[in-house]
């Protein structure tokens, strides 16, 4: 009896506020991109590390309030300052693996606000995970919006 795995793959497409460089930042800065990535937050940080520039990687582990850690390692494989970052990374819950992804981010002009294109594709290791995945996802790029909105206001 073999292992299966799940493969899926999505687009996600956000009108934000303000330029491609400033959306950029929220990305490419660690205490900007946790504005709007910390969606658990009765979850304990228990390692947050944030190297963005290519060969760089990120790392974040977190505990639930029952006591299962959760991870994220990523590794940046391509980045043009503020139009695109493509990386790869990894999730699981406990020591088991949840999935493996590649992910395209990128950013153009539109008007005065920018468009963000967001393609993955996943391999899911149980396929139940990869139903709540782009729904997840979604909900993050909605907090990114509503931060960017909070930090135009605040610069102006």
């Amino acid at each position: 009896m073999g292992v299966s795995v799940h493969h899926t793959s999505f687009v996600i497409e956000r009108d934000l506020p303000g330029s491609p460089r400033h959306a950029f930042r929220f990305w490419s800065e660690h205490d900007r991109k946790r504005q709007w990535t910390s969606c658990h937050p009765d979850w304990t940080v228990e390692e947050d590390r944030f190297d963005f520039r290519v060969d760089g990687s990120e790392l974040v582990r977190w505990r639930t309030p029952e006591g299962v850690e959760h991870g994220f390692r990523a590794q940046y494989l391509d980045i043009a300052q503020g139009q695109r970052i493509i990386y790869s990374y990894a999730m699981n819950a406990g020591v088991k693996p949840i999935s493996a992804s590649l992910v395209t981010v990128e950013f153009a002009p539109e008007g005065t606000k920018t468009r963000m294109t967001y393609t993955e594709q996943a391999a899911f290791f149980d396929a139940q995970d990869a139903a709540t995945r782009s729904g997840g996802t979604g909900t993050g790029f909605d907090r990114l919006v509503l931060v960017l909105e909070q930090s135009l206001a605040v610069s102006h």
